[in-house]
């Protein structure tokens, strides 16, 4: 008589809301193919909801900018100690590591010599600054899948075994999508201007960008006086420090905070005012013109500015090409920029019809299908290792 073969167990690490949707996704696609499949790891409420077993809060690894990794560092290295321990333990099939590479190629490497096979998901922007994390990357995967079709010709070249999968938003957001029922969703009647604020997901970019955001909305609304303003709070904590600069900065502006919904309230939007990150993907797949702001702490900035290889920071402006959405960075994050670009927005039909017909190409050209490209390029690397190959 045969022992029962042990469940198979694939570890999922995911830092950040944004790692959190791909990570449920690449679950909800792995199980349609194996259904056994125990996830465990580190996870959000999405992942959770498809069943991943969390490790860790994954908000106590969710850290944005070298100087505020370098304040936090200690705390970081611990709890990738206690993950490793407790995913050495496990000794799960495979792991996983959804973006955040300074936290989780160092921790798949480690795994990876433990004889556990290792994907990353989400390629480093070694395209864009520090290109030598290259071999970081080399020792520390067995493989990389990329949201975007320029990542895997680039990595390749370096002998990394990239494969580009698409990025999941791109297959799950239409092509067309509904402003009115967005609207409607979220109580709004459907005429009349709408401004969505969207000042990050971490405490510490809310921190830097709330103030000039707000006052950029307030003088938005001044001069539209029927502008509604919109702004999705992911958690409760990133509310409540909302609300305070709110009450302290802006008493007077007609805003209405939502809680998460973010993509609801993108799509109900006509202008967007956004961070930096993955929000700027998700407005150009709703097809929503949008200003990008963003701040960093200063030592970043400056250590940052003499390594970034790239000519824009926005997400959709790399995809598109050039800067079709403004980019205010650093000091230029600041009411006076980001006002007169996001006004010019409500008005110019000419831009706006520019705007959505390329944000609509480059949407068409970014669906495969990634979720389960990504869950089947997982299950070939898991049924290669099985077999030897």
């Amino acid at each position: 008589m045969h022992a029962a073969s042990p469940p198979l167990t694939i570890a999922l690490v995911a830092n950040e809301p944004s790692g959190d949707l791909l990570g449920a996704a690449l679950a909800r696609a792995i199980r349609t193919q194996r259904p056994e499949v125990r996830f465990i790891g580190v996870a959000g409420p999405c992942m959770r909801a498809e069943g991943c077993e969390s490790l860790f809060e994954m908000e106590r690894l969710s850290v944005m900018g070298l100087t505020e990794v370098l304040a936090h560092l200690p705390a970081l290295l611990a709890l990738r100690r206690q993950l490793l321990a407790s995913l050495s333990a496990e000794h799960p099939s495979l792991v996983v590591g959804i973006d955040a590479p300074d936290f989780n190629l160092g921790l798949e490497r480690r795994l990876r010599a433990r004889g556990i096979p290792s994907v990353h998901l989400v390629c480093p922007s070694v395209w864009a600054w520090r290109s030598g994390r290259v071999r970081t990357i080399r020792r520390s995967v067995d493989r990389l899948l990329c949201l975007f079709p320029f990542e895997e010709p680039f990595l390749q070249a370096h002998g990394v075994p990239a494969r580009y999968v698409g990025h999941p938003l791109a297959d799950e957001i239409p092509l067309e999508v509904d402003q009115a029922a967005a609207r409607t969703a979220l109580g709004l009647a459907s005429e009349g201007a709408v401004l969505a604020v969207l000042p990050g997901s971490r405490r510490g970019e809310v921190s830097r960008l709330i103030a000039p955001f707000l006052e950029s909305a307030r003088r938005c609304w001044q001069a539209r006086p029927e502008l509604r303003i919109l702004i999705p709070a992911v958690n409760a904590r990133l509310r409540a420090l909302i609300e305070t600069a709110w009450r302290e900065r802006a008493p007077d502006l007609p805003l209405t905070l939502v809680d998460g919904r973010s993509r609801e309230v993108l799509a109900a939007a006509d202008v967007v005012l956004t961070a930096s990150g993955t929000a700027t993907l998700e407005a150009l797949l709703l097809k929503r013109p949008m200003v990008v702001g963003y701040r960093l702490h200063p030592l970043t900035w400056s250590l940052l500015k003499g390594w970034v290889k790239v000519p824009h920071v926005a997400l959709s402006n790399l995809l598109v090409g050039r800067e079709l959405a403004p980019e205010c960075l650093q000091h230029r994050c600041h009411p006076d920029q980001l006002t007169p670009a996001l006004l010019e927005l409500f008005d110019n039909a000419p831009r706006l019809a520019e705007i959505r017909a390329e944000y609509r190409r480059i949407h068409e050209s970014l669906r495969h299908d990634a979720a389960r490209t990504a869950a089947r390029e997982v299950l070939a690397l898991l049924d290669g290792e099985a077999s030897g190959d």
